[in-house]
């Protein structure tokens, strides 16, 4: 398959340029020739220097990964990018990163797959930068304990070194649920104003302890990588439909 025809489907299918005035990700094709053919392709979370030589040492010619070298615009090529980048070029391999169209898409996202594990009913999009979704939202069949949420989740994700935390000051029983994975406890007041009676997300920050409390809302902080990986490995499954090569390459951070 040629790269131009790859970028192109993920693009479409990812609705990319709808994210392109609100993402500080440089979405697409972030490394790589115009033109060149590939047929290995390796997905990750992170593009780092360890995943790119990993990558590289399974023949791979490409890789699709949720964060990338560019973030925020890039003023210098120094230090850790420069080490990115010429990791890159060395090795060949094109980088084609998608960050918040790949949070949001409803089937292919990240919290989409989230809402899947915890067969959340009744979904809806959830949680908007610049007026684009980057979350979801759905109703659990069974209500469930705020404990129980929480181990369903350390049991079935790749948390790494890290454990799963609950800020438990929502209702005993949990049957809303907003997702918004990585770094989403921003949006914990909007998903209290729905309605939900817990937000799941990676990481937290300070401030959220309080809001959570005072908005009455459980909050699931199940970790940034372990939250992110459901994206890039629906990716690859499109990949091998397209018949690729395809090498799921896991980096998890515990964080």
């Amino acid at each position: 398959m040629q790269l131009t025809e790859l970028v192109e489907r993920f693009d479409d299918r990812l609705d990319t340029d709808a994210y392109a005035d609100v993402d500080a990700s440089a979405n697409g094709l972030q490394v790589g020739p115009e033109e060149g053919s590939i047929e290995h392709v390796a997905f990750a979370v992170d593009a780092g220097v360890e995943t790119i030589e990993r990558a590289a040492a399974a023949g791979a010619n490409a890789m699709v990964t949720h964060h990338g070298v560019v973030f925020g615009g890039m003023e210098h090529v120094t230090g850790p990018e420069y080490d990115r980048i010429e990791a890159l070029i060395e090795n060949d391999i094109a980088l084609y990163v998608s960050h918040l169209p790949l949070d949001g898409h409803q089937e292919l996202g990240n919290a989409a797959g989230i809402a899947d594990l915890l067969e959340l009913a009744d979904r809806e999009p959830f949680g908007t930068v610049g007026g684009e979704y980057i979350g979801q939202r759905g109703r659990r069949g069974e209500p469930i304990t705020p404990a129980a949420l929480a181990d369903s989740l350390e049991q079935s994700l790749d948390t790494g070194a890290g454990d799963v935390q609950t800020l438990a000051f929502g209702p005993d029983r949990i049957e809303e649920v907003a997702v918004v994975t990585g770094s989403g406890v921003d949006w914990l007041g909007a998903a209290a104003e729905s309605g939900a009676d817990a937000l799941v997300t990676g990481e937290g920050k300070q401030k959220a302890y309080h809001l959570a409390r005072e908005h009455g809302i459980t909050v699931v902080l199940a970790g940034h990588y372990a939250t992110e990986t459901f994206g890039v490995r629906n990716l690859q499954s499109l990949a091998e439909e397209w018949g690729l090569t395809t090498t799921f390459i896991d980096e998890p951070t515990g964080l």
